[in-house]
């Protein structure tokens, strides 16, 4: 390793806290704007030009790929926030046998739920009860998607560890190449050009899958040309291995992570699964306000995920008195920016909501409901995702794993089945807000009272534990 690599200096525990948050969480909230921009305009491509049930075909789709990227989500968000651990305590060598080992874990993984995904994918989608006349092509679509999981997931990791080093930037810059690639040949693919065959919703899959693929060949040939700090180099390909105690760490503590996700996923699945009985309107509009929530959830998940990176780094350094401050900083920014989303689709709602559906036919006013019902909640839910995202910097991880089940599966889920008979689909719009609630209540008073603060990733990372504990 050069002088330079070795000199690098964490950014995340320097300078006021506040505004190094914000310039941190920038570009992932600008990331996240961008994934849902280009989930938006798929939509609308697959929606106005291919009709509701290639929509709704589209739409559950996404559900089952996001339900598999869920479950190694907890893998990568361990492996994240053991880098920025190591990166605070200055240690460069324990970062790379993390990304090492982790890398190559990350890989087998990734190729084995591609696979599952691509094969189980008729199966998982009688499960969701998806309706008859967009079951073939819900089929198309995922396997589609499923064939570039590789690509998908090699980008998400190497993003990830980018992030818990301290760099958001780079990351973000090739997240512009995959969204402008994918939105320009959409297009292209769906209706054909020349020697293009039209490909309808199998071309907006192959779109995505080409655009993904793309941009993670180009950010790593990025960190060889400019020889990042925390890339293998050939002299260190003894690191690519399977390391068993980085491994059972990662296992330990980004299951219970990975159940998290899976316990959110899981739930929007046995939500599709209601709402698809009740035809194709009622999936069309759900599907429509699901797009226009993504983007109320893009400043909470930002935040979540850059106050990990943030605490994580200063733990690691022992400065618990900025990670004590980055909360309550947060969880401002939050009010702030999650708020003033919330109301921006207020004022727009019928214009947000015709993007995606027809003015005629009864979704847009049922869209419009659900928005009314479910979009001020999301306030809370950042809440939430704040104190959650500093609560597992340290290594603490069951309490919000447990947390998240009741709220879904103890609360959401059974409100909106048991009252559905009663009060229609109302029920389910208003399992939101009521989960979101109970969620916050929990994760608040864990975060005053719990001993999260205890917690630790694993052997050899100092700093963990907060100066007032040191000698108890």
């Amino acid at each position: 390793m050069s002088a330079a690599e070795a000199s690098r200096k964490p950014s995340l525990i320097e300078g006021p806290i506040a505004k190094t948050l914000f310039m941190f969480s920038l570009p992932m909230l600008f990331g996240n704007i961008l994934q849902s921009l280009n989930g938006t305009i798929n939509s609308i491509w697959v929606g106005k030009f291919l009709g509701e049930a290639a929509l709704t075909a589209a739409s559950n789709g996404n559900i089952i790929m996001f339900f598999l990227i869920s479950s190694i989500f907890g893998v990568t968000m361990a492996a994240t926030i053991m880098i920025g651990q190591n990166i605070g305590a200055g240690d460069v060598a324990e970062t790379k046998r993390v990304v090492g080992t982790s890398a190559v874990f990350f890989l087998v993984l990734a190729f084995a739920i591609g696979i599952i995904g691509f094969l189980s994918a008729p199966w998982i989608l009688h499960v969701l009860n998806t309706p008859a006349e967009s079951v073939d092509m819900a089929i198309t679509y995922t396997r589609i998607i499923f064939a570039g999981m590789p690509f998908l997931y090699g980008y998400n990791y190497i993003m990830t560890v980018m992030r818990g080093a301290g760099d958001s930037k780079t990351p973000f810059y090739f997240l512009i190449v995959s969204v402008v690639l994918d939105v320009l040949l959409n297009p292209l693919f769906i209706f054909g050009w020349g020697p293009i065959p039209a490909m309808g919703i199998g071309g907006s899959a192959t779109a995505t899958l080409i655009a993904q693929g793309i941009s993670f060949v180009l950010i790593l040939i990025y960190l060889y040309r400019v020889k990042y700090f925390l890339r293998i180099t050939s002299s260190e390909l003894h690191l690519l291995r399977f390391d068993w105690k980085i491994i059972w760490t990662l296992v330990r503590k980004g299951v219970p992570m990975g159940l998290q996700m899976i316990a959110v996923s899981t739930s929007a699945i046995a939500l599709m699964n209601l709402i698809n009985g009740y035809g194709t309107v009622a999936a069309a509009a759900y599907t429509a306000a699901n797009n226009l929530s993504s983007y109320v959830q893009m400043p909470a998940m930002a935040l979540g995920a850059a106050i990990s990176s943030f605490a994580a780094q200063n733990i690691g350094a022992g400065r618990w008195d900025r990670v004590r401050t980055t909360t309550w900083i947060g969880i401002v920014y939050n009010f702030v920016l999650t708020g003033g989303a919330v109301v921006l689709i207020y004022v727009f709602n019928r214009q947000a909501l015709l993007m995606f559906l027809p003015s005629t036919g009864g979704a847009l006013e049922l869209g419009m409901r659900i928005n009314m019902i479910t979009l001020w909640s999301f306030v809370i839910f950042g809440v939430t995702n704040v104190i959650t995202g500093v609560v597992r910097s340290t290594g603490s991880v069951m309490i919000p794993l447990l947390i998240t089940i009741i709220s879904l599966w103890g609360i959401r889920i059974p409100l909106a089945y048991a009252f559905v008979d009663e009060y229609g689909l109302d029920a389910v719009w208003w399992s939101f807000p009521v989960g979101f609630a109970i969620s916050a209540v929990a994760v608040i008073f864990y975060y005053a009272f719990g001993k999260w603060k205890q917690a630790s990733m694993g052997e050899g990372i100092q700093g963990v534990k907060p100066a007032e504990d040191k000698d108890s």
